[in-house]
């Protein structure tokens, strides 16, 4: 078994690096869905989403960025083509959502996609002994699970 520079074994340092790029691919095509919401909300909640939107694509920006710095610091390169994130994304894109209630829900669904992920690369991780994704992944799905928790709250369930 070779380890790479950090001390961690390759042949599973570039599985988590392809899951890790799996994960940003979800994560650009939401953040883009996201702010075409912030753009594009209508209605008597409009002050209210437009503000919470906007708060929501900061975190995933700042989100995208750990992520792909996190693929480099296991010596792998993240990917950056929109082609690949729409190809590798299992978060659909989202066109022209003006409604508040569908893109909260478009939301929920979103996020229950990449907590299902999160929690597949904590696995990867753990049985790869890299502690820092496992942090990674385990600080976003708590802190995923509440914000969840909020919007179902919004849309009544």
């Amino acid at each position: 078994m070779s380890k790479n520079f950090i001390g961690l074994d390759t042949e599973k340092t570039q599985q988590l690096a392809n899951s890790l790029n799996d994960l940003l691919s979800n994560y650009q095509i939401f953040y883009m869905n996201v702010r075409g919401y912030h753009w594009n909300i209508k209605g008597d909640n409009f002050f209210e989403l437009h503000a919470k939107f906007e708060e929501l694509y900061d975190d995933l920006l700042l989100k995208i960025d750990e992520i792909a710095e996190r693929v480099l610091t296991l010596g792998h390169r993240p990917a950056h083509a929109y082609s690949t994130y729409i190809e590798k994304s299992e978060v659909p894109e989202r066109k022209d959502v003006a409604d508040g209630r569908d893109a909260v829900e478009n939301i929920v669904e979103s996020f229950a996609k990449l907590i299902g992920k999160q929690r597949e690369l904590l696995h990867l991780a753990g049985d790869a002994d890299d502690e820092g994704t496992v942090a990674l992944m385990s600080d976003y799905i708590s802190e995923q699970e509440k914000t969840v928790w909020m919007y179902r709250s919004y849309l009544g369930h």
